[in-house]
């Protein structure tokens, strides 16, 4: 069982030997930049490839501010801080996300609050948002405050899952009806739009990713993206050490962190910009692949929903049972062909277990069933 489909991935990928699920790609200017990152001996967090990769990023997403930072965890920690999220805060998010999400708003020492997702999206639910606030939460003072804890609730973090955007226009309006911050975790999905504009770009804040795996990388780092000049201006403040600008002086005017990218992987990133656009056509040209074949197959494929444009970053299947899904990963990765299931859900993991959550019967029903295929760039 599934040998045609491993059969079908080596014949797309040309190999036979082991797959990986997503590669890196560094076939530009990417050595160039970095020797010339290296004789400039600014390889650290000042450096013409940081202010340039802030600009081109900002450009490309269409927001008016863009600070690099180390990761995405970091951007978002620091997104966090900017809303105003405090300790005895919560803050709602999905519940099928990567754990860095749940991670940054524990830093905050908030508590996340799970709502239900959408099959099609896998990414925050509006109608389940909207029930959760309509059901358990009142609005005084401009807060939102939970009626079972008492606690208030200041941000909500959706997230496009494997780039594929949610409908985060909705969402935003729910937001704005609750007076919650939205901050959009986009660390999946550059080069993803939603009805033309791209993800990230919605709320007050996104963030993204370059994580190794990511569909530009410089191994690592994060930005944020924004459109308030103010906020833009504080989280680069913060992710300096909060160091008041001056020729020679340490001074530091409040507590501050150590977030900022470093020239060198600014340097490949800027590199990895340039390629954006075709690493984006080869992607997008493989889902096609992948949805024509499946169809046949009769295997579901997340394509996405009306208005989406998705960069693809990482394929998804939607397999009929667990029983299914677990034989599909032992049969693919034995073959050398590697797949992965999606995240336990944040709210089944012992640290985030006791926190609030609405009914997650879509949430449950994907991670029984969703795995992630091979996603690489296939064009060099």
């Amino acid at each position: 069982m599934f040998e045609d489909i491993i059969e079908f991935i080596q014949e797309t990928y040309g190999t036979k030997d082991f797959i990986p699920l997503h590669e890196p790609k560094f076939v530009g200017n990417e050595k160039q930049y970095l020797n010339e990152c290296i004789d400039s001996t600014f390889v650290s967090s000042v450096g013409k490839f940081v202010d340039e990769f802030e600009d081109q990023i900002a450009s490309y997403t269409g927001a008016k501010y863009a600070i690099a930072t180390s990761n995405g965890t970091s951007a978002l920690h620091i997104s966090l801080l900017l809303a105003g999220v405090e300790n005895g805060d919560e803050v709602i998010t999905q519940p099928l996300t990567f754990v860095a999400t749940c991670n940054a708003i524990s830093y905050c020492d908030a508590d996340p609050i799970f709502v239900d997702v959408d099959r099609d999206t896998m990414g925050l639910s509006p109608v389940a948002l909207q029930e959760f606030l309509d059901s358990n939460t009142t609005i005084s003072n401009n807060k939102c405050t939970n009626n079972s804890t008492g606690k208030v609730i200041k941000a909500c973090v959706p997230m496009h899952t494997f780039g594929n955007p949610c409908r985060v226009d909705e969402i935003k309006a729910i937001c704005d009806e609750y007076n919650i911050y939205l901050i959009e975790d986009a660390a999946e999905s550059l080069g993803s739009l939603y009805k033309g504009k791209h993800t990230g770009t919605y709320g007050e804040m996104g963030v993204m990713s370059f994580n190794g795996n990511k569909i530009i990388t410089a191994g690592g780092g994060g930005c944020i993206v924004t459109d308030n000049e103010a906020l833009a201006k504080q989280a680069k403040h913060l992710t300096t050490t909060a160091k008041v600008q001056h020729k020679w002086a340490f001074n530091h005017d409040q507590v501050g962190y150590n977030y900022r990218m470093p020239n060198l992987n600014a340097a490949l990133l800027v590199a990895q910009l340039e390629q954006l656009d075709s690493f984006l056509n080869s992607k997008r040209g493989l889902a096609i692949q992948y949805k024509e074949f499946f169809t046949n197959k009769k295997i579901g494929f997340v394509t996405g929903i009306k208005g989406a444009k998705s960069n693809y970053w990482l394929n998804a299947l939607i397999l009929d049972n667990l029983k299914q899904r677990d034989l599909f990963l032992e049969v693919t990765n034995a073959a050398g062909v590697m797949t992965r299931p999606t995240w336990t859900l944040m709210s089944k993991l012992p640290v985030f277990k006791g926190c609030q959550k609405g009914n997650l019967n879509n949430a449950e029903w994907l991670e029984d069933r969703v795995v992630n295929i091979p996603s690489s760039v296939t064009t060099s």
